[in-house]
């Protein structure tokens, strides 16, 4: 098992099956939370049971189910935001923040590095969260499928671009934190991702395009689960 400076907690919480994680540097205690929603006195109390702060907050995106509950956890907490700067003027909130980024920054919690990565699709400034082997990918990738691209900010053309960055950059060993249970097994690796979900099969962009768009929807019901590539 891998030695980390960190350990991550996940709760699942609200009507549609979000999955909130709270990140702690082992040394420091220091803890981040990703993308508090729903039910808040849970967050909280989560902490106060770990007699711990919660110092950052950090969104992959700003719709609703996953930034309802911000306001909840700084009425308790002293904790900075952090978000994609994209997102930010998408949003139109948090413009003066000190703490907006771009993909490549890297947010230091205590002794652990979080790198912020940019990854639009879902919305213009979705972002991923790197750190040691796992990515925390909100709703860029489920498992076993991708976020949807008719909501406002979406655009099929980043999600393909920023799915096969994804394959491109990071570890098959990688482990995938979605920002939903939507699938048949709550996460799973990049290589996992490779081999079983159905938007990493396109190799052109139209193509995709056309499955995200009009025909994944009528065909696929949850939960996901892998889908293996046709061999042509």
């Amino acid at each position: 098992m891998q030695d980390t400076s960190y350990a991550i907690e996940v709760m699942e919480l609200g009507p549609m099956e979000n999955f909130i994680y709270l990140i702690t540097d082992k040394k420091t205690r220091r803890t981040a939370v990703v993308d508090p929603a729903w039910d808040v006195p849970s967050i909280l109390a989560w902490a106060r049971d770990k007699d711990i702060a919660i110092t950052d907050i950090l969104l992959t995106h700003s719709h609703h189910d996953h930034i309802n509950g911000i306001e909840g956890v700084l009425a308790e907490h002293d904790a900075q935001l952090h978000l994609c700067r994209a997102e930010a003027e998408f949003w139109g909130k948090y413009l003066d923040l000190p703490t907006l980024h771009r993909g490549g920054d890297i947010i230091r919690l205590g002794e652990t590095e979080i790198a912020v990565m940019h990854t639009p699709g879902h919305t213009p400034g979705s972002a991923c969260y790197h750190l040691g082997n796992d990515v925390i990918s909100g709703d860029t990738m489920f498992v076993y499928g991708c976020g949807r691209c008719d909501l406002s900010g979406g655009d099929p053309e980043q999600m393909f671009d920023t799915l096969r960055r994804m394959s491109n950059e990071l570890a098959t060993e990688t482990r995938i934190l979605p920002g939903h249970n939507y699938s048949v097994t709550p996460t799973c690796t990049m290589g996992q991702e490779i081999e079983g979900n159905p938007f990493m099969h396109f190799s052109k962009k139209a193509d995709f395009i056309e499955y995200r768009m009009h025909i994944h929807d009528r065909i696929r019901h949850e939960p996901y689960g892998p889908v293996h590539k046709n061999p042509t």
